[in-house]
């Protein structure tokens, strides 16, 4: 009888070229991602006068420069940002790489235009110089971002050399209550085990809950994996994965598609399978959850208070907890449900697909917005069909701003940022210090609590809400 292995041991095992002394192993790699901060990897490539490998296997994306108030470069102000584009499009041509541009029309940020176009598909390795390269996890590949010099390795060669991680498992018994999403799950566990709580492991994610999630839900938990600290993280495929894939531009078709779900079938953990780690978490315990602070693992349930110092177990950590709260702007035992927003920013690769602005929009419908805000569908195609259903006229009607698609203000490099000093919720990955533009505060939270705080103007709890505006089938 085989050893039993684990869902990355098969995926990781499939792509193992060559295993040094060392124990470094030589990885092929399936998917490569490449955007505007790209230019350094090609630059190396140039230096050496070397073409691309494999250039069917790269995918050029316009995203986390590009303006969202419109489709030209012309818009763009700051010439460095400009030329970053313009270069994308320039090695891309030369090496040729497809590109998804600015004027591309499945155009959108790579985490969120890669699945919805086919290109992620089950079992595969896939690496983009992002660390939230994370989320094609979703579908049962390895999927995690790489540096610079990584980024040009894989353009020469396709493959690439790493260090195999410990192997986590994440499970979640039970099922989700209303008002509870994949981001409230993400929060969770990262606060409870901590931001480096999952370092130097692979995450799996399993149980009934998780099961339960939208394709969609499925990628924004995996998403957040590197926000606990994880090197990736991984779902096993299902019907549900098989469904979301038929029919994409890029996803086999015929028969082939039938082989290809027959082998993804296969891509599950075995029974018996050992994890170097294993945590079990009750869905039923899981609440609507933000962030207070200033790192992802800041977070608590929306129905609690903000930490006091003085109850921290050591010194550290109440130093840790005086800084973020001095930072945010909040006073220890404050009430979250108090605490006044500015404005709202709904989007990112974490929580700008179509199901996330169906959540939002379900509570915005009717109703005005307290504070001014930002909506960035997470692709072009997300904004079509955002638009087809009259999605853009609830948020346009509740007094948000419906822009193009892009990363958004969620970086804060694109001209799209928090001012300095104001409070945004936000639907974002970080809320580290800066990450939204100078001295900016934000709290992470799901979609449809971000669309209740901007009714209500301070944190809310959706659960206080009409009870149709945190109906969530997809849990995304």
């Amino acid at each position: 009888m085989s050893t039993p292995q684990t869902l990355f041991d098969k995926v990781w095992c499939a792509h193992e070229v060559h295993r040094s002394d060392s124990g470094q192993s030589l990885l092929w790699i399936d998917r490569h991602f490449v955007h505007e901060g790209s230019f350094h990897a090609f630059n190396k490539l140039g230096e050496r006068h070397l073409p691309v490998a494999q250039p069917a296997l790269t995918f050029g994306i316009a995203d986390h420069y590009v303006p969202t108030l419109s489709r030209t470069l012309n818009e763009v102000d700051d010439p460095k940002v400009r030329s970053m584009i313009e270069q994308l499009t320039d090695n891309t041509a030369r090496h040729g790489v497809t590109l998804f541009g600015l004027d591309d029309s499945r155009q959108g940020i790579v985490h969120v235009m890669g699945p919805e176009q086919g290109l992620t598909q089950p079992g595969l390795i896939m690496v983009c110089g992002d660390s939230h390269t994370a989320t094609h996890g979703a579908f049962g590949s390895i999927a995690f971002g790489i540096g610079a010099s990584e980024v040009a390795h894989v353009l020469a060669t396709q493959t690439l050399w790493q260090t195999k991680p410990k192997a986590m498992r994440i499970t979640l018994e039970g099922q989700l209550s209303p008002g509870v999403t994949a981001k409230d799950i993400a929060l969770t566990w990262i606060a409870r085990l901590g931001a480096d709580g999952a370092r130097g492991y692979a995450i799996e994610y399993a149980g009934e809950a998780i099961r339960g999630l939208s394709m969609e839900a499925r990628l924004t938990l995996c998403n957040l994996s590197i926000e606990g600290g994880g090197r990736c993280g991984m779902i096993a495929p299902d019907q549900t994965t098989f469904e979301y894939l038929k029919g994409r531009p890029y996803s086999p078709t015929g028969e082939a598609f039938d082989n290809a779900c027959a082998y993804w079938a296969t891509l599950a953990s075995d029974p018996g399978a050992e994890f170097d780690r294993e945590v079990v978490i009750d869905a039923g315990e899981i609440v609507p959850t933000v962030t207070w602070g200033v790192s992802p693992e800041e977070a608590l349930p929306i129905d609690r208070c903000v930490p006091e110092p003085d109850d921290a177990d050591d010194q550290a950590r109440a130093r840790q907890i005086r800084d973020s709260l001095d930072y945010m702007g909040l006073t220890p035992g404050q009430k979250l449900t108090d605490i006044v927003i500015d404005r709202v920013f709904i989007g990112s690769c974490t929580n700008a697909r179509i199901e996330d602005l169906r959540a939002a929009a379900a509570v915005l419908k009717g109703h005005k917005s307290r504070v001014p805000g930002v909506v960035s569908p997470g692709s072009t195609q997300v904004k079509a069909q955002a638009e087809a259903e009259g999605l853009d006229r609830i948020f346009i009607d509740a007094g948000l701003e419906w822009r193009h698609s892009g990363c958004s203000m969620c970086v804060g490099m694109n001209g799209d940022m928090v001012p300095q000093g104001e409070r945004c919720a936000s639907t974002t990955n970080r809320n580290f210090k800066g990450r939204q533009g100078p001295g900016a505060r934000t709290h992470l939270m799901s979609p449809a609590m971000v669309a209740a705080a901007a009714l209500q103007g301070r944190l809310t709890d959706i659960r206080t809400l009409a009870p149709s505006a945190h109906t969530d089938g997809g849990h995304a």
